[in-house]
């Protein structure tokens, strides 16, 4: 197999995945380079894996739902069959409860401007579909060391909106796999357990990596898509300074705990955003519950040197988070014991993705992904794939950011939303949510 590439892409999660199947459908002969041992090792493993629409911008809901028909035509996407099985996505559909952090009406516009479909719950019939729980306001989230954790509450929360199309996907690893296939299938190459600790180039444009093991290996055109370590490769590449947004990667923790009794998250849990105490949550595998924090005011943030980093499970998180899901659904049984998982978000300043090219020619970004954007993974390859080919062939995206045209809704994506000079979205979330 030939050595010569056209694209290096620095990583392999499911966006590095993504692009490099794209890229590769439109000729380029890419390799992806990951430190760690498979597709989807790294962080993109310990995803959520969460397919849901409701994002603080119009850019960022008719990016994820487009993405939605790619998880429903998960085969067909691929379009080869992989030995390990193909990733099952679970149509849960998604319940986000009206709150006072994120603007509905606004959330509303958004949802009718690109066609997503959705229903309004009231708080009847929100009670009727999660029987299990006490739809009481609690806001703000608090922690339980909180003097006021336990104060009651004689506020209903006005009810939800109901979107029938969201969902999860159960085995992100899986996912990324699949799609490390079907690049395969088209030509990529993939290189594991390597760093790389070099990013050549000269005054005006890349040349190529050096690996850890002093392989060096040539290309007209990188990629960084490196999660959490998305600033480290920045560096590398000599412009950490010539961004206006800027990435930094999150210690985050999810948390898993049983069910109350005679209720079944597999069968009858939605995929549920519940900004009111700070929560998501939604069903796992063994019929448990996962749940996880979307960044309230009360929740500290841990930035990390990605390299260097405490990947257990802390107590007081854990309280925080199950506690606190406990006022949400009051039969939830508390285990001694925590459980969950810890790993990074890769943030940028405003929680919104950079993807864009960069002021050296020939390197390119698909960073700040957030802990929000594996959803998105499939459409983003795309929308690479058509930036990175057409400032190749000479256009200004500087100049005159592209309109990238959704291929199923037919929307178009002002890709100036994430364009690295931008300036920090005040419509944002500043959180997981987008």
């Amino acid at each position: 197999m030939s050595d010569n590439y056209n694209a290096i892409i620095i990583g392999a999660g499911i966006i590095g995945c993504c692009i490099a199947y794209d890229l590769s459908k439109n000729g380029y002969r890419t390799l992806n380079i990951d430190f760690q041992p498979a597709a989807g090792a790294g962080s993109t493993s310990n995803s959520c894996g969460n397919v849901r629409f409701y994002y603080s911008t119009r850019d960022g809901v008719a990016l994820a739902y487009e993405s939605a028909w790619y998880w429903h035509h998960w085969r067909e996407y691929i379009g080869v069959k992989d030995p390990r099985g193909l990733a099952g996505y679970h149509n849960t559909g998604s319940v986000f409860i009206k709150n006072r952090v994120i603007d509905w009406p606004g959330v509303r516009n958004n949802f009718e401007s690109i066609g997503v479909k959705y229903e309004e719950w009231d708080l009847a019939t929100l009670q009727k579909k999660i029987p299990i729980a006490d739809f009481h306001s609690f806001y703000p989230p608090r922690r339980p060391d909180d003097p006021h954790f336990l104060d009651g509450s004689s506020v209903w929360l006005e009810g939800a909106c109901y979107t029938p199309e969201s969902g999860y996907v159960g085995d992100p690893q899986l996912a990324t796999q699949n799609v490390e296939c079907a690049a395969r299938a088209r030509g990529a190459a993939f290189k594991y357990n390597r760093r790389v600790t070099e990013i050549r180039r000269d005054d005006l444009k890349v040349l190529g990596v050096t690996l850890d093991n002093e392989e060096q290996i040539d290309a007209p055109v990188i990629v960084n898509v490196s999660g959490p370590h998305s600033f480290k490769i920045t560096e590398l590449a000599g412009i950490s300074g010539n961004d206006n947004i800027k990435t930094r990667a999150l210690r985050h923790e999810v948390h898993v705990v049983p069910p109350p009794d005679d209720y079944s998250p597999e069968e009858a849990g939605y995929h549920t955003n519940d900004a009111d105490i700070g929560a998501y949550y939604r069903p796992e595998a063994g019929n448990m519950i996962l749940t996880g924090s979307v960044d309230p005011a009360c929740d500290p943030q841990d930035w990390v040197d990605p390299d260097i980093f405490d990947n257990q499970v802390s107590e007081s998180q854990w309280q925080a988070q199950v506690y606190r899901l406990a006022r949400r659904i009051p039969g939830l049984p508390i285990p001694n014991q925590p459980s969950g998982i810890v790993d990074l978000y890769d943030v940028s300043d405003d929680w919104i993705p950079i993807y864009d090219k960069s002021d050296l020619k020939g390197y390119y970004q698909a960073i700040g992904t957030s802990g929000n954007q594996f959803k998105t993974a499939p459409v983003v390859g795309g929308m690479m794939a058509e930036l990175i080919g057409k400032v190749e062939q000479g256009y200004d995206h500087d100049a005159a950011p592209i309109k990238y045209k959704l291929p199923h809704l037919g929307l178009t994506i002002d890709m100036a939303a994430f364009h690295r000079n931008r300036k920090i979205n005040r419509n944002s979330s500043f959180s997981v949510i987008g």
